[in-house]
């Protein structure tokens, strides 16, 4: 419409007097415009007056905002069709000199968040060399870990002291898998180098950041290099290091301050730590408290407590905001040094003011050091009225107390065998929106063994792998061996068999405790059906435990159903094994023999169908060849002569999924004639689908019409 309003306005039209009354006439646009572009009648022209006087396309300002918000609102919800053809759109293509960078939090979506949500799950389990297995293999596969799961795994490395093992995943993702690391990445690394006392690594790696990372070294790499340079006695290299961070353009650090003030306090260098500490005050209007608990702490030690006090409450003239983190060192060094009146001062305060979603004062950790220390001194009843404690101060909330905190307190009961209250804490637990983590059922159902409550151990052990929880080996393996000890060793078999069904599959050594307890139990049938699922889940058996249950499935007259499930992969199918054969000298083969034995027939031979079981060409089968013959279920078929002894086994069709397995022809001696020999093997066998003899008989005739050529090797 707009190009017609454009033309309509650029006709000629006639001045109209005023006061003239023009009669409103309409004419459709085919009568204004012609495709033989013939003008408008100058009759018609008055009609047209009144789009010279409209400046709009709306009535008013306001109607218009409103049609602007409508379709925002439209784009939002449904956006254009531009956008859609994204195909149509290629990116630009990328500058190849340009630096990788890190991935972002967007990458973190679809798949790839479901692994790194799962390798979290397993960190929170303890079992940092499964969720270190799941994260590695994800390399190889469609979905590869993002820079942040890869940070979490280092650094569940580094918080287990395995440091060797964190610099290893480090050298394994950003250097041998092409996954590009962030600065979060680096600081892990560099914070391992440091405290294994390879402070000169963490050195190079920083000055490797600022010559080669498309970003700059943060406040927390100068923490880590300062500390690690003061553990060492370096601690005038960590001085110029805080010169070189703020002469690089960084801000005071706190923390970096707080590690060089604390050196030289222990170094009984009073008046520099003081220096630093003038400095620091005049360079952030606001600091971290924690400086001011570093100079408490040392001052309650050299015997200087009034020095400390004046300290803290110096502190708490400036009426700092702190946060959770700095109020509990504080806490922390009260309480360390008898200062209770205070510490308790300082947690009221923290409820008081606590206003979220405003200002968080209060986290678990806060609960957890008062309730500890009401637990230390013997005062049962005030550890759970302060667990339940909320401020008093108008506009304040109460804290919504985590799985953490629970959890502790659950410990701490249990710890002092009061397990009705343990109970009833861990029943609050489940009833409101939080899910009980793997530390949390392994305190109770610790606590039960401990007190005999075989049921009860059971039951949360239940409740635990119902959960989805990872039950990590070590654990496990005590749970299983108390519980099998108790007579629930077919219990123990049903809960492994729910923790298998989740990835990644328990450990080898549960199954070998559990399968142990149920072949001394005599539930035969139950450790043969274990024994399955490490088969098909691809859980290697140990020597020790294959004699041990081929020895107890011997006695009780079984022993070749269980020789063929050991011998069995996951696949359901045994390994060929091939059988060393005498040698014997080939004879010449004539022309006619020479065409049979490689399957065709000779030049000029119409091509016919062989007869049902004869070799074409008639050339008998020669040393070492395999009669294979294909079936319309794309199955192998066996030879039409019988099997010499060492020589490659025979195969017959089967209708279990389309797949022939071999006969009995040749093969190995015990196996049962209702069964049906698979690929290559004496394992695994499943029953003929006629109900007759999986093999053929000994004359070699096929009961397949559509026998294919025979092939000589």
């Amino acid at each position: 419409m707009s190009l017609y309003r454009f033309l309509l306005r650029s006709l000629p039209r006639r001045p109209t007097p005023v006061g003239t009354a023009v009669p409103a006439t309409t004419l459709p646009l085919t009568d204004i415009f012609r495709h033989d572009d013939r003008l408008v009648p100058a009759s018609a022209s008055h009609s047209y007056s009144h789009f010279q006087h409209r400046t709009f396309a709306f009535s008013s300002a306001e109607e218009a905002a409103a049609e602007r918000r409508r379709r925002k609102r439209r784009l939002r919800i449904e956006p254009p069709l531009h956008a859609l053809r994204r195909e149509n759109y290629p990116p630009p293509p990328r500058d190849p000199n340009a630096p990788r960078l890190p991935d972002s939090t967007s990458a973190l979506v679809g798949p790839r968040l479901n692994l790194h949500n799962r390798v979290q799950s397993l960190i929170r389990a303890g079992d940092l060399d499964a969720a270190s297995a799941v994260a590695r293999h994800s390399v190889f596969s469609n979905t590869r870990p993002t820079v942040f799961t890869c940070n979490a795994i280092i650094a569940s490395m580094y918080r287990a002291k395995r440091y060797n093992e964190a610099i290893a995943l480090f050298q394994f993702f950003f250097n041998q898998s092409n996954i590009v690391p962030n600065v979060v990445s680096y600081n892990n690394l560099i914070n391992s180098h440091c405290d294994m006392g390879n402070v000169d690594t963490g050195l190079e790696v920083y000055r490797h950041i600022i010559a080669n990372a498309p970003f700059s070294p943060s406040s927390v790499t100068y923490r880590h290099l300062t500390k690690g340079l003061i553990d060492v006695g370096r601690i005038e290299d960590a001085l110029d290091l805080l010169r070189e961070m703020l002469n690089n353009g960084h801000g005071a650090d706190s923390l970096v301050y707080n590690n060089l003030i604390a050196g030289f306090l222990n170094l009984g260098n009073l008046d520099k730590a003081n220096e630093l500490f003038d400095e620091l005050k005049e360079r952030c209007l606001v600091y971290d408290g924690v400086v001011n608990a570093t100079f408490m702490d040392w001052f309650f030690k050299q015997g200087r407590e009034k020095e400390a006090m004046d300290s803290y409450k110096s502190l708490l003239d400036r009426q700092f905001r702190m946060v959770p983190a700095t109020c509990n060192t504080l806490i922390e060094v009260l309480l360390r040094h008898g200062k209770k009146v205070e510490a308790w001062a300082m947690f009221d305060q923290m409820l008081d003011n606590h206003t979220p979603p405003n200002f968080q004062a209060v986290n678990s950790d806060t609960f957890n050091l008062m309730v500890n220390e009401c637990f230390k001194n013997g005062q049962l009843e005030e550890a759970i009225a302060t667990f339940r404690k909320v401020g008093t101060k108008a506009g304040s909330r109460p804290f919504s107390m985590d799985v953490a905190g629970y959890t502790n307190i659950i410990t701490r009961y249990c710890e002092h065998g009061m397990l009705g209250e343990a109970d009833n804490l861990f029943k609050e637990l489940t009833s409101k929106s939080l899910a009980p983590d793997v530390p949390s059922h392994r305190t109770m159902i610790e606590a039960y063994l401990k007190a005999e409550r075989i049921d009860d151990a059971l039951s949360m052990f239940h409740r635990m792998v119902d959960a989805g929880l990872r039950v990590v080996a070590s654990f496990g393996n005590r749970v299983f061996e108390e519980l099998i000890k108790d007579g629930k060793a077919v219990d123990c078999g049903l809960i492994l068999t729910k923790m298998g069904e989740k990835d990644p599959k328990p450990d080898p050594t549960c199954y070998e405790i559990v399968v142990r307890g149920l072949c001394n139990k005599g539930s035969l049938d139950a450790a043969q059906d274990m024994i399955g699922q490490m088969v098909r889940y691809g859980v290697g058996l140990t020597p020790s435990l294959r004699e041990f249950v081929s020895a107890a499935f011997g006695d009780a007259g079984r022993g070749e159903e269980i020789e063929r499930l050991l011998n069995t992969n996951k696949w359901g199918y045994a390994p060929r094994v091939r059988s060393q054969m005498p040698y014997q000298i080939p004879r010449p083969l004539s022309n006619t023999q020479m065409a049979g034995a490689s399957g065709y027939p000779p030049i000029n031979e119409p091509l016919n169908p062989p007869q049902v079981g004869m070799p074409l060409g008639g050339a008998s089968q020669g040393f070492g060849s395999a009669g294979y013959s294909s079936s319309p279920m794309n199955g192998y078929m066996g030879s039409s002569q019988g099997v010499l002894p060492g020589s490659p086994q025979s195969f017959s069709p089967s209708q279990v999924n389309g797949y022939a397995g071999p006969s009995q022809v040749g093969g190995p001696q015990g196996m049962q004639s209702g069964f049906q020999q698979n690929f290559g093997s004496s394992g695994h066998s499943y029953p003929s689908s006629e109900g007759r003899q999986g093999s053929y008989p000994m004359d070699g005739q096929s009961e397949d019409p559509w026998t294919a050529r025979q092939t000589t090797y």
